[in-house]
């Protein structure tokens, strides 16, 4: 969504964490951690290609490059970060466990209600924080930033997480207006693997165990295999 904002020239390689693309030597040697996203920018400082991990590190430095999406004055720019700090900190690990216990475990049969009931409440605590700021708010700062950027996807699927998006009208009043944008709507085209998974139950045991089972360097599958 960004790129899309700022305009810049890309290309998407599909990295399939279902099928332990993540594990693979080369894509360790960009991201450390084994998550998406990453980012390779052939162009980085001093003309130099630069690898980056973590979307909040790979937000920054897109807008700092740029210089754009990201307040010039320290006052304003502060106020971005922070809050594009508390998603990477706070909204968007607790909604993702929400979501995974919510959702994702609940269609695989497992229902633990204590991880629930702690989660949907953290998340529900989350959306509370972000009402009471956009109240009187057009955007998370005076003006659209890496901040809404960073927020946006996780309000998108509230219903996921357990949270009713119409309990808190300022987020969602937000989320429609950043949803019309053409960055929000812009679809990406998926690889054959991908397309295969969207139509197929994508939670089968051998995805599940990869996703969700606490792969290990010694456990996951060789490049080779």
């Amino acid at each position: 969504m960004l790129l899309e904002e700022l305009g810049l020239p890309y290309r998407v390689l599909w990295t399939d964490i279902s099928a332990g693309d993540q594990y693979a030597p080369e894509y360790q040697a960009i991201n450390p951690n084994r998550k998406v996203p990453a980012l390779v920018d052939h162009d980085g400082p001093g003309g130099k290609p630069i690898t980056l991990f973590e979307s909040g590190a790979i937000l920054l430095y897109l807008a700092e490059k740029t210089g754009r999406l990201l307040p010039a004055d320290p006052a304003g720019r502060w106020n971005v970060i922070q809050w594009l700090f508390w998603q990477t900190s706070s909204q968007g690990p607790l909604l993702g466990q929400a979501a995974h216990f919510v959702s994702h475990a609940a269609s695989r049969g497992i229902d633990v209600q204590y991880a629930v009931g702690r989660y949907q409440s953290e998340a529900v605590r989350l959306y509370e924080v972000l009402e009471s700021h956009l109240v009187g708010r057009e955007y998370i700062g005076a003006e659209l930033s890496v901040a809404d950027i960073a927020i946006f996807p996780w309000v998108r699927v509230a219903k996921g997480q357990g949270v009713n998006l119409d309990d808190f009208p300022s987020v969602k009043r937000w989320c429609e207006m950043i949803a019309t944008r053409p960055s929000a709507k812009k679809k990406l085209d998926r690889d054959d693997a991908t397309k295969l998974a969207a139509k197929t139950n994508y939670y089968s045991d051998k995805t599940w165990s990869m996703l969700f089972a606490g792969q290990s360097r010694a456990s996951a599958p060789s490049s080779a295999q």
